[in-house]
């Protein structure tokens, strides 16, 4: 039986499944949590303890077609400025209920197109965060820098602020890739900006590409991926392009009928892979990739990987606090997402309230569940002591829920007293299955293509 007839038999090219950064995951947000949960979780955060941050900027001076982000077209820098005084409102707002002595392990700012700020606004929404909570002595700063909306001016008070990662969206370099899906940004700019990041002392570059895209072939894979092996990176993220028209709607410009099929989506991937592989990169979970001396390559040799909204990390801190809108915040007790729509956001916060709108309370089930599916998705197993150690469960609640997923996998995975294990052959089931561990899963939304 060839590799892909056996994953064709669990149906991986027809599926559909989440990407599992949290669980459950974002659909099943409920209206049931608000403002006030927010606040209790945020107030019983260990006071000195360290939490990471995330802000989302959700502005872009072009939407690209394929993106399903949160995110919206500006032509002009008001729209921005009135953002920017709704985030500082929400910085003082937590400056009332964070306790005292919490420090920052990682710090985020994403989007959309967080560089679009002119460099006075990041330093004073930077200064703000600072001033909350600043960064611990080994903590990590990274921005999203679109190399469209990056200068000098910029990229210094990045820098001066403590930015010491970039992260640096390419998707393809192929011209008609281009063209295809709304994203004009030639090799040779993306090359100048990441010169200018490590010009300006910041080494670690994070670098995203995707596969599946309108136009792509295998040698046109090839040649992306190789140049963007040329700018060593130091992590790259190996991205599916999700096709979801019915949730993005600039995506019905991107023409359906010039995307690879399943099978030559794990054609392409399996490419990419090879191709990074051969050029010194440790694989990294299901669709990362890192130099052996990065932190999340190190973190995924010990163990210490995690699973968040940004996908995999090295950042084992338990709380995660978003800011602005859709932002997603994560307790031990459960999730809370701000309102998605700006405007929503930007009301509440001026009413001096949390935006809140939406989010979930961690059952017990949750828990359990949860810690072996992130698990599965980092390490390709799931060590039975390991979770009955970090949870307290009794064996017999961790031992159904791994003969359910060995039972619909059987042929391609292994079940020993030691837990569950996924050899390498059959790792592109990965997200089929964790979703066999998902006790939400078939009772709302409709998710990406599994492979």
């Amino acid at each position: 039986m060839t590799h892909f007839s056996q994953l064709a038999q669990f149906g991986l090219f027809d599926a559909r499944a989440p990407r599992y950064t949290s669980y459950p995951t974002a659909p099943h947000f409920s209206t049931a949590v608000g403002e006030r949960d927010f606040e209790g979780w945020v107030r019983a955060i260990k006071p000195g303890s360290q939490i990471s941050l995330y802000m989302h900027v959700p502005f872009c001076r072009r939407l690209c077609w394929f993106c399903a982000c949160r995110t919206q077209g500006i032509s002009s820098d008001a729209p921005l400025r009135a953002y920017a005084k709704t985030l500082l409102a929400e910085i003082d707002l937590l400056r009332g209920i964070l306790p005292k002595g919490v420090t920052l392990s990682h710090l985020h700012w994403g989007g959309g197109t967080p560089t679009l700020m002119p460099a006075a606004m990041i330093a004073e929404v930077g200064q703000a965060i600072f001033s909350l909570v600043p960064l611990a002595k080994s903590g990590a700063f990274s921005v999203e820098v679109d190399p469209n909306e990056i200068d000098a001016a910029r990229l210094r008070a990045l820098t001066d602020l403590g930015m010491n990662r970039a992260s640096i969206g390419v998707q393809d370099f192929d011209p008609e890739v281009q063209a295809a899906i709304g994203r004009n940004q030639p090799f040779y700019l993306t090359r100048q900006v990441a010169d200018m990041i490590r010009d300006a002392g910041i080494s670690a570059l994070n670098v995203d590409i995707l596969f599946g895209l309108p136009h792509q072939t295998m040698a046109r894979m090839a040649g992306s991926v190789m140049q963007l092996i040329s700018l060593a990176p130091s992590r790259v993220a190996l991205y599916g392009y999700a096709h979801v028209p019915w949730i993005s709607r600039r995506q019905q410009m991107i023409p359906a009928a010039a995307l690879p099929t399943p099978q030559e989506r794990l054609r392409l991937f399996e490419l990419a892979s090879d191709l990074l592989a051969g050029a010194g990169y440790v694989a990294v979970g299901i669709d990362h990739f890192a130099l052996p001396d990065d932190g999340m390559a190190r973190a995924a040799k010990t163990g210490q990987l995690r699973r968040n909204f940004q996908g995999y990390t090295d950042d084992t801190a338990e709380v995660l606090i978003g800011l602005g809108a859709s932002s997603i915040s994560r307790f031990s007790g459960g999730y809370a997402q701000n309102a998605s729509r700006t405007a929503d956001y930007a009301a509440a916060i001026q009413n001096n309230r949390f935006s809140v709108h939406r989010g979930h309370i961690f059952w017990q089930d949750d828990y359990l569940r949860g810690a072996m599916i992130e698990q599965l998705m980092c390490e390709f197993r799931i060590d039975r002591a390991r979770i009955i150690q970090r949870l307290g469960y009794t064996p017999a609640a961790l031992d159904g829920l791994l003969q359910t997923s060995f039972d619909a996998f059987k042929s391609v995975l292994v079940l020993d007293a030691e837990g569950l294990k996924l050899p390498p052959v059959a790792r592109p089931l990965t997200r089929l299955i964790a979703q066999s561990l998902d006790a939400y899963v078939g009772t709302k939304a409709q998710h990406s293509a599994a492979i």
